[in-house]
């Protein structure tokens, strides 16, 4: 099987780490990885401030570069989310605006073929033990996006749960937004922070040493915090953490 990485551009900017962590993990599966060099934004920023139109070249670049795949694995539920649910939304309103039938039709063919990494993992290779390693006790932040727009459930727990070494603790309130919201922290920087700062101290009174997430873009609004406070815990992306093993540990 080869599946292509839609890495996004949080993790192609800030993150490398957790691109290299999925493709590391995948093809410890068996699973082989592309990285369609055509990919870009998946104009997510544009579309949720509120320029629907400015977003429509986007939506045509990432259906084109992904063409052809049957699985294309992001490690952002966010992302995901943009393309599965807004997509379709956009080209259906490209279409009722006369502007035919393109946009749609690529949104079309696009949508169902795009997996994040933790549904792709349990839904499409049906494993949840990927045989890593990771000897701390971590608590785990289901973002919006994934918790409410993709459904995600239990399947990161559960991928947790298997990792050997692994004390998984529960994160009081845990499904309450962080704060991040994309542009939302921009427009609203007092409120973000103050939800930012309850999910801290929620995970702090954990006691664990890892805040987990499937969402490098919310993480990076909780490790600021973490790190203005000096707190005793690091946040780190899920895919890190089932890429690591014992013969390769998280550097």
């Amino acid at each position: 099987m080869r599946v292509a990485l839609f890495v996004t551009c949080v993790n192609d900017a800030l993150y490398p780490a957790t691109g290299i962590a999925v493709v590391r993990l995948l093809e410890r599966l068996g699973v082989g990885v592309d990285f369609p060099a055509a990919q870009s934004c998946c104009g997510q920023p544009q579309y949720n401030t509120g320029y629907r139109r400015e977003s429509e070249p986007l939506v045509l670049r990432t259906a084109r570069a992904f063409a052809g795949y049957p699985y294309v694995v992001t490690p952002s539920g966010s992302c995901a989310a943009m393309i599965r649910e807004h997509y379709p939304r956009i080209g259906r309103k490209a279409s009722q605006e006369g502007r035919g039938t393109e946009l749609a039709q690529a949104a079309q063919s696009l949508a169902p073929r795009v997996f994040e990494l933790t549904e792709f993992l349990t839904d499409v290779l049906r494993v949840t033990d990927v045989g890593a390693y990771f000897p701390h006790t971590v608590t785990y932040h289901p973002s919006c996006h994934g918790l409410r727009g993709l459904g995600l459930g239990d399947r990161p727990r559960r991928l947790l749960s298997a990792v050997k070494g692994l004390d998984l603790v529960e994160l009081p309130g845990a499904e309450e937004c962080c704060g991040f919201g994309g542009t939302f922290s921009v427009k609203n920087p007092d409120v973000s922070a103050a939800m930012g700062a309850d999910k801290i101290a929620g995970a702090r009174a954990t006691g664990a040493d890892v805040l987990c997430g499937a969402d490098n873009s919310c993480l990076a609004h909780l490790d600021g915090l973490l790190r203005r406070t000096a707190a005793p815990l690091r946040a780190l992306h899920l895919a890190e953490i089932l890429a690591a093993t014992e013969e390769e540990p998280l550097r």
